[in-house]
């Protein structure tokens, strides 16, 4: 405690810099371990999804949306997203028919397809998780036709589908919303 006395205010604050900078720096260091990858976890029915932390751009709670007359009854309508319009997707009732229930956990996953992004509405988000070459040696193949050309494997205990949103925003029918 003497030695903390001794040092001026700015010594302490630089000290506690240099502690921080050497923890973030070996939790970096973890976080990019080879065989590690990483997702982020969400729900849409009794479904658990991962996907890539590099396929989702942004998590919002759902905002007001507009309807667009014409389109499929998956496609809820339009949000306007920090000034730029985003169709948003009931990611429930494309995969499975089946509505999504608005709850406070709702949220929309913004993910870049084409020239701009889609919101996709999720029952709820985990956040982050990550998948080791041990999970992922003893992964499984999704079961489900509805899900299995985006599913690539299901891993971990709780089974959590490695979802693809590269292959969802190049699907044909994904593309084509107009009824």
């Amino acid at each position: 405690m003497s030695q903390v006395a001794n040092r001026t205010p700015f010594e302490i604050l630089a000290h506690y810099e240099q502690l921080s900078l050497a923890n973030a720096s070996e939790a970096q260091d973890r976080l990019e371990a080879p065989g590690l990858w990483r997702g982020i976890g969400f729900r849409v029915g009794s479904r658990l999804l991962v996907s890539g932390i590099d396929e989702i751009n942004e998590l919002l709670a759902v905002p007001a949306l507009t309807s667009v007359p014409g389109t499929l009854p998956w496609l809820l309508g339009v949000a306007n997203i920090r000034g730029n319009l985003v169709p948003v997707v009931d990611f429930a009732r494309f995969l499975f028919g089946e509505r999504t229930q608005h709850s406070e956990r709702t949220r929309l996953l913004v993910v870049r397809q084409g020239g701009g992004n889609i919101a996709l509405l999720v029952d709820e988000v985990f956040g982050q998780r990550t998948v080791d070459e041990e999970q992922r040696r003893e992964a499984e193949s999704e079961d489900d036709p509805r899900l299995a050309r985006f599913v690539e494997s299901r891993v971990g205990e709780q089974r959590l589908a490695i979802f693809s949103m590269n292959r969802l925003v190049r699907a044909p029918d994904f593309r084509q919303a107009a009824a």
